[in-house]
């Protein structure tokens, strides 16, 4: 098995996306590791405020220090469910952040 490790700082200082595989010789991803970090939001699971990996027998979601099996068709499936839970976490707290700039801005 080959094994491919990403890890790679994202918008702010104290996020990271980390993207590990495990591939066969014949590419397919047989181990994955798909995980949002950021011990600033969450101090369970290593941080991990987001996740995904196959190392516990079978398919499961990490979120804010809990775990779940899940079911999906394929790694492409995972990614893009990662990536999408992702877009809109990060959506979120953008919209946060703007609605706490114009309470704090319009209390001056």
């Amino acid at each position: 098995d080959h094994r491919d490790l990403h890890s790679f700082p994202t918008r702010h200082s104290s996020d990271l996306l980390r993207r590990e595989i495990w591939q066969s010789e014949h590419g397919e991803a047989v181990r994955y590791n798909l995980a949002y970090i950021n011990h600033r939001i969450c101090g369970l699971d290593n941080g991990r405020v987001l996740g995904y990996d196959n190392s516990h027998e079978g398919h499961h979601r990490h979120f804010m220090g809990s775990v779940e099996p899940v079911e999906l068709d394929g790694y492409d499936a995972i990614v893009k469910r990662f990536e999408d839970e992702l877009s809109e976490m990060w959506r979120k707290e953008d919209e946060q952040a703007k609605s706490q700039g114009h309470r704090e801005h319009g209390n001056r």
